[in-house]
């Protein structure tokens, strides 16, 4: 019998060999090819460069115009929101000056005096101005009233009995029950204003009440320290719950130590427009 020799191909494997060197020859050719010309794949490079800045600059475009910004309350502007929202150092500086003497603004106006801020830049930025519900109504309140505020005429929030509270119109037996719980967690009103947070206490009430009730005697309070405090410690105060006193821990936990109070703004879900109430019970 005579053996098959294995160098021997019929005529359509010689074809599929043929058809292999000749793709191998040609990737051949292409490679020294852009190899001898290299100025056209640098050309290449540089317009899709040119491109791909286009398109980066089209993103950061439709990035920017995708920033929401939220209301929120001018008087505890940290550093660099303020800086997003286009304020110069020197015009924060003057801002954190004026708070540090313990003093609020309640209006854009206002805002504008304390901060030097261009027309141009107030009118940008404050129709997010978000100021409490209070702020202002001082004014209406020491105007409403025309004899001085002394405790013959006006009675102590903090001594301030259920059945004196009911006096006030607006003011029913539930309301002055609770006024009563707020003020004994909180271990006593520091401010007046801090009727305008009791549940349920609508401000127009709150003002009627503050024509015959205002913070006399301060009680001493023991602040917490947020930057030692745990969450459980955080959340013995009334206006901080617990998943917020969470919130907080791990903040300090990630960005270190709270430089200042200013800073608890930037915790998610606290409630800014609370911070200068909430900010007497606590300390650095």
């Amino acid at each position: 019998m005579k053996k098959q020799s294995h160098f021997r191909f019929n005529k359509q494997e010689r074809s599929g060999i043929f058809f292999l060197l000749l793709i191998v020859v040609v990737l051949q050719c292409g490679y020294y090819y852009v190899k001898a010309n290299p100025t056209n794949l640098k050309s290449d490079f540089a317009l899709n460069a040119v491109e791909q800045t286009k398109i980066d600059s089209l993103k950061k475009e439709r990035f920017d115009k995708s920033q929401k910004i939220y209301p929120f309350n001018p008087n505890y502007l940290a550093d660099y929101k303020g800086y997003a929202l286009g304020l110069s150092p020197s015009e924060l500086d003057r801002l954190f000056a004026f708070r540090d003497k313990g003093k609020f603004v309640n209006s854009d106006k206002e805002f504008q005096i304390v901060t030097q801020i261009s027309d141009s830049l107030l009118s940008k930025i404050s129709p997010y101005f978000k100021f409490p519900e209070w702020a202002g109504k001082n004014q209406t309140v020491k105007k409403a009233t025309s004899k001085p505020a002394t405790k013959t005429n006006i009675k102590d929030l903090n001594a301030a009995t259920a059945e004196e509270l009911r006096q006030v119109y607006g003011i029913g037996e539930t309301l002055s029950k609770r006024i009563i719980k707020f003020r004994d967690r909180l271990g006593g009103f520091l401010v007046s204003e801090q009727l305008y947070d009791v549940y349920g206490l609508e401000s127009e009430v709150v003002e009627k009440a503050l024509l015959k009730f205002q913070v006399f005697e301060k009680p001493e309070v023991g602040k917490i320290n947020v930057n030692k405090a745990n969450a459980k410690e955080l959340s013995r105060l009334v206006y901080i719950n617990g998943s917020l006193a969470s919130n907080i821990v791990e903040y300090r936990d990630k960005n270190g130590l709270f430089a200042s109070l200013q800073e608890l703004s930037q915790v998610d879900g606290f409630p800014t427009e609370k911070l200068d109430r909430i900010a007497l019970y606590l300390s650095l």
